[in-house]
C-alpha cells in the first residue's frame, strides 16, 4: 500500500481538488439523469440503491418505472413486497429491493414517512451503508458528508497513488480518511456529483481518459504511469459450483406451470421460482414425494448457468407434464396461495422473478406460440 497522500491532506489542497472537480462537473458532467430531476432524499436513495454494482444505462428504465409506481416513500411502504420485487425483476441483487421496502416501512413507522437526516439514523436502516447515507445527505440535504462508492474509490486511489486492492481494511480506512479530507464544507452536493461523474465518464476501469481529467496535473498514478494497475482488482478466488434441478410441473391442457415463492432470505429471497431439488433426487422421486399419480412425460432442457459473487449455480430445468396436473395437485391438498400457485407463462401476475426463471418462462411461451 502506498500512503503518500500528504499533498492532499491540507485544507487548501482539499478545496483545490474539490473546486476543480466541481468546475468540471458544471461544464462537462451529467445533468439530465432522472434522479437529478426533482431531487429529494427518497429519489436519491432509490437511485443509489439501484446503482450499486449496476450500470447507469441499466438502472434508468428501472428507476423510471419504479418512480411511476412508487412516487414517494409512503407508497413504497404500503405496497406488497411481491409488487416491489416484480418491478425489480432483472435488476439483480434482490436483497436491495427487500431492504428498500423494509427501510420504507421502518421510516414510515419511526420517522413520520420521511428518511431521517442524520448519519446514525440512516445507516441503522436496512441496506443503507455509510457511502449510501453520505450520498443521500450530501446530494439531497446539502450536508458535507463523504462518499466512497466504486467511482469515488477509483478516482481517489489513482490520484493518491494507493496501491493494492481498495477493499483491504487498511486501504478502506485510508480511503475514508481521504474522502473526508477532500469533501468540502460547502457545496458538497456538487462535489459528490462531480467525483461520481469523473469516475464514471473519465476515470474508468480500463482506458481512463486522463487528458480530459480536471485533476490530472497532480494525479500520482498519471504522473507515475500506473493508471493501468491502480486500483488493483479484488484477489481472485475459485468459486464453488452448485448444481440443482428446477422442476417445471406443467399442465398440458392449458400450459400453466406450478410456481413457488422462495424463502424471504437467501438467494432470490421472496421471488417466485420453480420447485428446486438436489441433482441426486430424480424427477420420479420428486413426483412421488408430491403425491403425484400417473406417469408423467419428462423433458430435460439445456443447463442454465447463473453466476453469483461467491458461487456459480448450474440449473437443469426438467419439465414434468401431466394431462391433469392441476387436479392431480389439488387432490393432494396443494392449493393456490400466497406461497404457491399455478401461473400461465404468457399471462403472469405481478410477481418478482429471478433471471433464470424469467428466461425459462419466456422459452416456454416461445415454444407454444
Amino acid at each position: 500500500m502506498n500512503a503518500e497522500v500528504s499533498h492532499e491532506t491540507s485544507s487548501d489542497a482539499s478545496v483545490s481538488f474539490a473546486e476543480r472537480l466541481i468546475a468540471w462537473q458544471q461544464r462537462e458532467g451529467r445533468h439530465d439523469l432522472p434522479w437529478q430531476q426533482d431531487v429529494n432524499s427518497y429519489r436519491v436513495w432509490v437511485s443509489e440503491i439501484m446503482l450499486q454494482q449496476t450500470q447507469v444505462s441499466t438502472v434508468i428504465p428501472y428507476f423510471e418505472r419504479f418512480m411511476q409506481r412508487f412516487a414517494d416513500l409512503s407508497s413504497l411502504a404500503a405496497a406488497p413486497l411481491d409488487e416491489v420485487l416484480h418491478l425489480w425483476s432483472g435488476l439483480g441483487y434482490y436483497s436491495r429491493a427487500r431492504n428498500l421496502h423494509a427501510s420504507a416501512v421502518k421510516a414510515c413507522t419511526q420517522y413520520g414517512g420521511t428518511l431521517p437526516t442524520d448519519m446514525d439514523s440512516l445507516v441503522a436502516l436496512p441496506g443503507i451503508g455509510r457511502s449510501t447515507a453520505g450520498a443521500i445527505l450530501s446530494l439531497a440535504c446539502g450536508q458535507s458528508q463523504p462518499i466512497l462508492d466504486g467511482n469515488a474509490k477509483r478516482v481517489l486511489c489513482r490520484h493518491a497513488g494507493i496501491t493494492g486492492w481498495p477493499g483491504t481494511s487498511a486501504n478502506t480506512k485510508l480511503l475514508w480518511s481521504l474522502a473526508s479530507a477532500r469533501t468540502p464544507a460547502h457545496n458538497a452536493a456538487a462535489y459528490t456529483q462531480a467525483i461520481m461523474d469523473v469516475g464514471a465518464t473519465l476515470c474508468g476501469r480500463a482506458n481512463p481518459r486522463c487528458l480530459l481529467c480536471p485533476v490530472r496535473t497532480d494525479c500520482k498514478s498519471q504522473l507515475d504511469g500506473t493508471t493501468a494497475v491502480i486500483p488493483a482488482p479484488r484477489p481472485k478466488t475459485e468459486r464453488p459450483v452448485r448444481q440443482v434441478r428446477f422442476m417445471i410441473l406443467r399442465n398440458t391442457d392449458e400450459g400453466a406451470v406450478w410456481m413457488v415463492k422462495r424463502p424471504p432470505t437467501g438467494i432470490w429471497g421472496g421471488l417466485w421460482c420453480f420447485p428446486e431439488l438436489p441433482m441426486q433426487t430424480t424427477p420420479s422421486q420428486w413426483c412421488q414425494t408430491q403425491g403425484l399419480l400417473g406417469t408423467p412425460v419428462t423433458t430435460e432442457l439445456a443447463e442454465i448457468r447463473h453466476s453469483f459473487s461467491h458461487f456459480e449455480l448450474r440449473i437443469t430445468p426438467t419439465i414434468i407434464e401431466f394431462a391433469d396436473a392441476r387436479s392431480n395437485v389439488l387432490a393432494n391438498g396443494i392449493m393456490d396461495s400466497h406461497e404457491q400457485q399455478w401461473c400461465k407463462p404468457q399471462a403472469l401476475p405481478d410477481i418478482g422473478l429471478a433471471a433464470p426463471t424469467k428466461r425459462l418462462l419466456t422459452q416456454l411461451v416461445a415454444e407454444h406460440s
